[in-house]
């Protein structure tokens, strides 16, 4: 690989430096000068059409953190009855969280993406699609919101289990959200209380292709399903130098 640029080198120290926490030193308070960096790299980021389909809600009141803690731990409770089998985080970390952002997205902009508008199969087809840009263009713009609370010294954590309809009808309310509107995720930062690890991440070559797709990286049914049994719980939640 050549030497790269000093520029490239500062973005990947702060793209290698963004650590997830799930707790936080609750003592910290965010200056609103932060959240507004913060945000203010979020605007910049593409989308499709430029439609910006996003918008941002800075949590500062102590009541609706709580009441976000309590719904993602009943959340919790019903995957285990449900038996999903899915290694859930301990989501009361969002209640120290010093900082919290709820990512709203608007999903009527679909119709500035190429579609007919006439439920005709051919746009079904189209909007499937379009539907797709919208999330990949919010996408975008959370993980440049991401990047900028990295910059400015915070671990960052992302909570998406947030697309269920029940918890939609609950916090929409809370957050005075329209019902046009879908909370897509909340972002949750601050000083860790402890220190951070690093997160086990593919190799370059795991996941590299010139020209073609390699067939040769393409896991089969059966080993994702192998990955997902024996291996998921071990990289969600560990540092990288404990993955075997």
């Amino acid at each position: 690989m050549t030497e790269a640029p000093d520029r490239y080198n500062s973005l990947m120290s702060v793209v290698r430096d963004r650590m997830t926490s799930r707790a936080f030193d609750p003592d910290c308070e965010i200056p609103n000068s932060h959240y507004e960096l913060i945000l203010e790299a979020a605007r910049h980021a593409p989308s499709g059409a430029n439609a910006q389909p996003w918008h941002y809600i800075v949590v500062t009141e102590s009541k609706t953190k709580d009441l976000l803690a309590e719904r993602f731990k009943a959340e919790q409770k019903a995957r285990a009855l449900a038996k999903m089998k899915f290694p859930t985080p301990n989501y009361e970390g969002i209640r120290s969280a010093p900082g919290v952002i709820v990512v709203v997205a608007d999903f009527r902009y679909v119709k500035a993406f190429p579609v007919l508008n006439d439920d005709s199969e051919i746009d079904r087809m189209y909007r499937h699609n379009a539907e797709r840009i919208l999330l990949q263009s919010v996408a975008a713009s959370v993980m440049s919101a991401h990047l900028a609370a990295s910059a400015l010294g915070y671990a960052v954590w992302w909570v998406t289990a947030i697309g269920q309809q029940a918890i939609q009808q609950e916090l929409k309310p809370v957050l005075a959200v329209p019902d046009e509107l879908d909370i897509i995720d909340i972002m949750c930062f601050g000083p860790p209380l402890k220190a951070p690890y690093k997160r086990w991440k593919k190799k370059l070559d795991q996941i590299l292709h010139w020209d073609r797709f390699d067939p040769a990286l393409f896991p089969t049914d059966d080993q994702i399903d192998t990955w997902i049994r024996e291996h998921r719980h071990h990289v969600m939640y560990r540092d990288e130098s404990r993955i075997d």
